[in-house]
């Protein structure tokens, strides 16, 4: 694998660090889903990765009352311990197991309790100081590629043992 090159205003995924890093994210998030705002904030947190683009964590009072259901999954990370999911309902439609949070997460994600993530790639709109998002490809991670990223991310074709 070869990072691709780094434009001017660019920060490559490839210098991200491993184990991840947890930051505060001062721009506007914002996911906007048949025409409602499932969620916005200017104080959330993500998390950087080697290969990932970052994962946005939104404070649960960011998110709308009543959008999220509870969800029968879970996952583990190695790096920040159990979480579980929920369901968004929004616009009479339900999105499956769309937000994950880590209720008693590891000590070194403790900022993370009961924040919630969200997938980018069901929703109608997620923004990232107003500008819409890219999904992290492949379905399974939950990454945000903004402009000011260069890749290549993990989740592409081939990238199963980066």
């Amino acid at each position: 694998m070869t990072p691709d090159p780094v434009r001017p205003g660019q920060r490559s995924v490839w210098d991200f660090p491993r184990p991840p890093a947890i930051e505060p994210e001062p721009r506007r998030l914002e996911i906007v889903h048949r025409g409602q705002v499932i969620a916005a904030t200017s104080a959330s947190f993500r998390t950087l990765e080697t290969s990932h683009p970052p994962t946005y964590y939104f404070p649960p009072g960011s998110v709308t009352p009543g959008v999220l259901q509870r969800a029968a999954q879970s996952s583990f990370c190695e790096w920040k311990g159990h979480a579980v999911y929920f369901d968004v309902v929004a616009g009479g439609e339900v999105l499956p197991g769309v937000a994950w949070s880590y209720p008693a997460p590891t000590a070194a994600f403790e900022a993370l309790r009961d924040h919630l993530a969200f997938y980018a790639a069901p929703f109608d709109a997620c923004t990232v100081g107003g500008k819409r998002v890219t999904p992290q490809p492949g379905g399974f991670y939950g990454g945000w590629i903004t402009s000011d990223l260069a890749g290549p991310f993990k989740g592409v074709p081939g990238s199963r043992f980066w």
